[in-house]
């Protein structure tokens, strides 16, 4: 790795506050002036690789991904408060669940939760006040997460639990972000009881799903939701998942199904109101279809131009905004060796803004999705990463998002006071606020 350009320990530490805030402004700096891979010095031993280049992207995700695993961010610091699921495992336990799991999201059984989903976001969406600027991400959040919480479960009457299961997802992860920004205040962590707290908070997490999934299958209901293909999965031999594998992939779903659809929605409305034309244009792609019909398939079928849109605020805003690999064994990239035990960062944010590969990258174009004149994006399009690891859930998540943003915009006019909005990167990219003005529309004829 000494070909590869370094980012020394003592810059870092010079900007650790700047850092600690929002790291993609310093990173962006490093690619800027080191080219499109470098490696940064973490004390005296440690190295972390950053990277933008499309082609050791796809090396990694895809051409070689057998050489390469989720790191310890995931399949440790996070697992700890959410368990070994789809997002925090590897190698064969990885693949044996994803297995399981991955019939959950195929489009024929999507279809069947179209119905619940709209149902969620329409209940959702009549929290929106009209007539006064107002942070719309928290409703994103809240929406998101009833979404996946509909899907999974089916009912109504456990809006309390569900309403603490939110609380303790988004408590734990703010600590996950401190442990993960701030390691050399471990020690501290550990001493104060912060980590332990957490831990406890994640017990009660479980303890009510537990509750829920006894109350199921006691009621020998069959509900064809998410949760009902979960309890029907089988392994190789026959065998369900245990009680503990059954918690550990809802928690999953709950993490990851809400928090990045709630970021790219908030994202998404903002740019939309932003931008009047494109809004008037998604507008008139939703003005004439029936949203109080029940043929969902047909309604996102139409909806083509909302997509374009989903997918632009996806460029611009990825809420994996960087994906973490760490290297099993040897590896070769042009003039580069990667030894085993090499952790990297591949600049996910970095390449969906990239002159190189996208006109006028900083524009919400989404006519640049079109499928009559797209251009091949797969190389440097990443939204839902890539490879065998591609996100279970990237179908589930665009239909809610693009249901979402039709129903908003067919009875509200979008407008904000914000120039520019602020990102806010945790786990996943954050906008710190999205302040949005609605404006009822005049009714339309369906």
């Amino acid at each position: 790795m000494n070909t590869i350009p370094t980012v020394s320990t003592f810059r870092v530490l010079k900007h650790r506050k700047a850092i600690l805030k929002n790291p993609l402004p310093f990173h962006h700096t490093n690619f800027e002036k080191l080219g499109d891979t470098f490696k940064v010095k973490i004390g005296p031993s440690g190295t972390i690789v950053f990277t933008r280049s499309p082609e050791f992207i796809k090396q990694i995700l895809q051409k070689k991904h057998k050489k390469y695993h989720k790191s310890t961010l995931q399949t440790k610091d996070l697992a700890k408060y959410i368990g070994k699921g789809l997002l925090t495992s590897n190698g064969e336990h990885w693949r044996t669940h994803r297995r399981m799991v991955q019939p959950a999201f195929h489009k024929k059984k999507l279809e069947g939760l179209l119905g619940i989903m709209s149902k969620a976001i329409r209940k959702e969406l009549q929290h929106i006040v009209s007539g006064v600027p107002k942070d719309v991400y928290p409703l994103m959040g809240d929406l998101a997460f009833q979404v996946v919480a509909q899907s999974l479960f089916s009912r109504d009457d456990i809006q309390d639990e569900i309403a603490e299961l939110k609380k303790i997802t988004d408590t734990n992860q703010l600590m996950l972000i401190r442990e993960m920004r701030q390691p050399y205040l471990n020690w501290w962590f550990n001493l104060s009881g912060a980590i332990d707290r957490h831990l406890g908070y994640s017990r009660e997490a479980r303890q009510l799903l537990n509750t829920i999934i006894e109350e199921r299958i006691a009621s020998d209901e069959e509900k064809d939701d998410l949760l009902d293909i979960l309890l029907k999965a089988r392994y190789e031999d026959g065998t369900p998942m245990s009680r503990n594998q059954l918690i550990d992939e809802v928690l999953i779903l709950f993490t990851a199904g809400h928090e990045t659809t709630a970021n790219a929605l908030g994202f998404t409305l903002f740019l939309l109101a932003k931008n009047e034309d494109k809004q008037q244009k998604a507008f008139e792609n939703i003005a004439r279809v029936d949203l109080q019909g029940d043929d969902y398939l047909e309604q996102l079928k139409a909806f083509s131009y909302i997509k374009q849109c989903v997918e632009e605020g996806m460029r611009l805003y990825p809420p994996a905004y960087y994906i973490d690999r760490v290297s099993i064994e040897t590896d070769e990239f042009e003039e580069h060796t990667i030894p085993e035990n090499t952790m990297l960062l591949l600049a996910v944010y970095e390449l969906h803004r990239d002159p190189s590969f996208w006109d006028s990258p900083d524009a919400f174009r989404p006519e640049r999705f079109d499928p009559k004149n797209k251009k091949d994006f797969s190389n440097y399009y990443y939204p839902f990463g890539a490879g065998p690891r591609m996100c279970v859930g990237n179908n589930f998540a665009m239909y809610e998002m693009i249901l979402t943003i039709a129903h908003v915009l067919r009875k509200y006019r979008l407008s904000t006071p914000m120039k520019d909005i602020e990102i806010n990167p945790l786990i996943s990219l954050k906008p710190a606020e999205v302040n949005i003005h609605f404006a009822l529309r005049e009714p339309t004829v369906s």
